[in-house]
């Protein structure tokens, strides 16, 4: 039995994503998008409810192309919120589409999304210490920046606590605590 950070619990499908997904350093642009809308989809919820409704989310977005959900008519985001498979909220599920639009700006500007991104954290993923889950912040001067540098490019669902769960999800900040088997380095027990 392997020793995890105890917000994964012992759900199978919240141990695989404890396991191989979160945390781990993530560049590709398209995965970026799916958990920037995830992660605004979540407000207010349970991870757990997301990561369960994910596949839904996959079918429904396009496979988080952000070019075609960009595109997305108004009839399609309706048609959207009425499959249950999904967050039935419509500011969240018509921000899909406005985060998607911003996030191609961000892209044109930048290259890619991933070089905007990675940039807030130096380029590499900030490694905190955390004994105890306790010691995890809700939120980092980092995410703060990066909440308002997509605000004021129009994005919405991207507050500083939504943010820094995004940074730690995609890697660019490890909170594994001292116990998980994933957690790397010296102060690991």
């Amino acid at each position: 039995m392997k020793d995890r950070c105890g917000w994964c619990g012992t759900d199978p499908l919240y141990v695989a994503y404890h396991d191989e997904e979160w945390g781990v350093p993530q560049h590709d642009d398209r995965r970026l998008f799916e958990k920037l809308v995830l992660e605004g989809a979540q407000a207010g919820l349970s991870w757990i409810t997301i990561l369960r409704k994910r596949e839904a989310y996959r079918r429904l977005f396009h496979g988080f192309d952000p070019a075609r959900v960009a595109a997305m008519t108004d009839g399609e985001l309706e048609a959207a919120l009425q499959d249950p498979g999904i967050v039935r909220n419509r500011l969240k599920v018509f921000s899909a589409r406005k985060n998607a639009g911003a996030f191609l700006a961000v892209q044109r500007e930048f290259g890619s999304f991933d070089a905007f991104l990675w940039a807030f954290v130096g380029g590499a993923p900030k490694v905190n210490h955390p004994r105890t889950l306790a010691e995890v912040p809700a939120v980092s001067p980092e995410a703060e920046a990066l909440s308002k540098a997509l605000k004021k490019r129009g994005f919405t669902f991207v507050g500083p606590t939504i943010m820094y769960a995004y940074l730690q999800s995609l890697g660019l900040v490890d909170d594994h605590v001292a116990t998980c088997w994933k957690r790397q380095g010296p102060d690991s027990l």
